[in-house]
């Protein structure tokens, strides 16, 4: 593993590796030992009690965050007639059908979410070996495959961030800046953590939320206890 810079090992001694923080602390020590001379994201890693193999044990959706995550997202719409009027309204980037599938399979990719009607999804669908391994496939789990393309647009700009359970049990997403105020960095956490209560499989057997630690793009990560949630 690469030596870390002094920077980092100097934030680094402000964080007790054994100690599980309460959130508020957790994250105003996030924001202390934030070393990147830029405003990083602040990220949310939960350790999950789920077995991702198992198809009922599958955790994926979305959540809009109250604080939003501090990154406009550029939204693309697959939507035709009148949803691709209502998407322009609403304020997505781009609005299109077969031009914008060309660009894509062309090597365009100038967007961060995709929107998509439910009858653009045959066409969608062929980008499928294109879009699925970078993650941007639309999906109805995350609101991303709708015909309200105005409240799905709306959401997105507001601070909507996908979550989606990977191979190791783990969620990871942001919920905001390291310029946050740590109460909004705190009450984005809240609701990202009570989402995944929410939404845990019924066939999730022992303790559902095993670790979660918050950590800034180039700062040291930090144990949350994860029991205030439980």
């Amino acid at each position: 593993m690469a030596k870390r810079g002094k920077r980092y090992q100097e934030a680094a001694k402000l964080v007790e590796r054994t100690t599980f923080y309460e959130p508020q602390e957790a994250v105003e020590l996030v924001k202390k030992t934030s070393v990147g001379n830029f405003d990083g994201t602040v990220e949310a890693a939960i350790r999950l009690g789920v077995d991702p193999k198992k198809n009922d044990q599958q955790v994926r959706g979305a959540v809009v965050l109250p604080n939003g995550t501090g990154k406009t997202q550029r939204v693309l719409v697959f939507a035709k007639g009148e949803k691709a009027k209502e998407a322009e309204a609403a304020g997505a980037d781009y609005v299109g059908e077969a031009d914008y599938i060309a660009k894509i399979n062309e090597g365009w990719f100038d967007f961060d979410v995709i929107v998509a009607t439910p009858d653009m999804m045959g066409e969608v669908g062929k980008l499928g070996r294109v879009l699925g391994p970078k993650g941007l496939m639309p999906n109805p789990k995350t609101g991303t495959v709708t015909f309200d393309v105005e409240k799905a647009v709306n959401e997105i700009k507001a601070g909507k961030v996908e979550y989606r359970v990977d191979r190791a049990g783990n969620v990871h997403a942001p919920i905001g800046k390291v310029s946050f105020e740590a109460d909004k960095l705190v009450e984005n956490l809240n609701t990202l953590v009570e989402t995944l209560v929410k939404v845990k499989p019924a066939a999730a057997k022992g303790t559902y939320l095993k670790n979660i630690s918050v950590t800034s793009t180039m700062g040291p990560g930090v144990k949350v206890n994860a029991s205030t949630y439980r």
